[in-house]
């Protein structure tokens, strides 16, 4: 039996799967409020059956960086301790992983059914492939190839320099860097970036719209929702930024690695607008790269509708660090 756990700020999934040959098929699962619990062992503790089901691996995606073993949450104030959970759980084959690396390990195991297509393209069966997961914030793994097979590695590629790619964000961008400092592409190219981009294109310093939303609203949502319903300008310029900022960022790492196998794009905010994603401005900035236009229409650019790939991905990643799938 393979415990596996997909721990955010807000909720933790947890569930447990059997080995058939080399499919995993879940038998029991559950999701918990974080904040209920002062540490995964809490949780785990909570969720685990008495008598105990017989562990032999486990497997948890954490979003916050992973170093030395130790994983301090990004949005909880938890350090989750891998000899802690070897200890607790009585077994030496637990695996912590970035969330976004562990949403690349469920890419293997998603179907047809759980894929929305952008870009048909060209596959490459001896590329790579990248994730970028726009969600409350902007993830990104790499899956190099190797042995015939897709290997996940967790980047901080979020964190880096976000580039300016027209008159409208240069704009943007001196406008950030006064109220940021280091203005990164996780700033722009996600939630957060979408409640930044409001804040521009109401801005009425600068020519804007005056801001509508109540105080204390998602103002990710609110851009989303008001520029698919085409009731607020603001919001829809807002919304187009952000497209292209995010196309243009998901060719840059495919550039950057050779992801000629597919670009996936993952996390809440990508899995919600898929209407829009699909409608050419993400494209257009995707393959905007001079010389290297043909190249980058060949790449299949594909979105991740399956919200259970994180939890999926890390009881893979146990299962084969446990040698129990091939």
């Amino acid at each position: 039996m393979i415990l596996a756990g997909d721990i955010g700020g807000t909720k933790i999934n947890l569930a447990l799967y059997a080995v058939d040959g080399r499919r995993l098929l879940k038998s029991a699962s559950a999701t918990l409020p974080s904040r209920e619990f002062s540490g995964l062992v809490e949780a785990l503790a909570s969720f685990l059956m008495s008598p105990r089901p017989p562990i032999e691996a486990a497997g948890f995606g954490i979003a916050g960086p992973l170093r030395g073993g130790r994983v301090h949450t990004t949005n909880l104030p938890w350090i989750v301790n891998g000899d802690e959970l070897s200890r607790f759980l009585g077994i030496s084959s637990v695996r912590l992983l970035n969330d976004v690396e562990a949403m690349a390990w469920g890419i293997e195991m998603l179907d047809a059914e759980d894929l929305a297509s952008i870009q048909e393209g060209e596959a490459d069966a001896e590329g790579n492939a990248v994730l970028v997961a726009a969600g409350t914030g902007l993830g990104m793994a790499i899956l190099f190839r190797h042995g015939g097979r897709l290997h996940p590695t967790a980047t901080e590629g979020g964190h880096a320099d976000f580039a300016a790619t027209d008159a409208e964000m240069d704009a943007f961008l001196p406008w950030m860097r006064e109220r940021q400092g280091h203005v990164s592409v996780e700033r722009i190219g996600s939630g957060m970036g979408l409640a930044n981009m409001y804040q521009f294109f109401h801005d009425p310093a600068h020519g804007g719209e005056m801001p509508h939303a109540p105080e204390g609203a998602d103002l990710g949502a609110t851009v989303s929702r008001e520029a698919a319903r085409g009731t607020c300008g603001g919001c829809g310029r807002a919304f187009g930024m952000f497209l292209r900022c995010l196309g243009a960022e998901a060719g840059n790492m495919a550039l950057k690695t050779g992801a000629t196998s597919g670009v996936y794009l993952g996390g809440g905010v990508a899995a919600k607008n898929v209407d829009a994603l699909c409608d050419g401005r993400f494209l257009r900035a995707f393959t905007d790269k001079g010389r290297f236009r043909d190249y980058m229409e060949k790449i299949p650019v594909r979105v991740i509708l399956d919200q259970t790939a994180p939890l999926n991905g890390a009881a893979l990643a146990a299962a084969r660090a446990a040698r129990m799938v091939p």
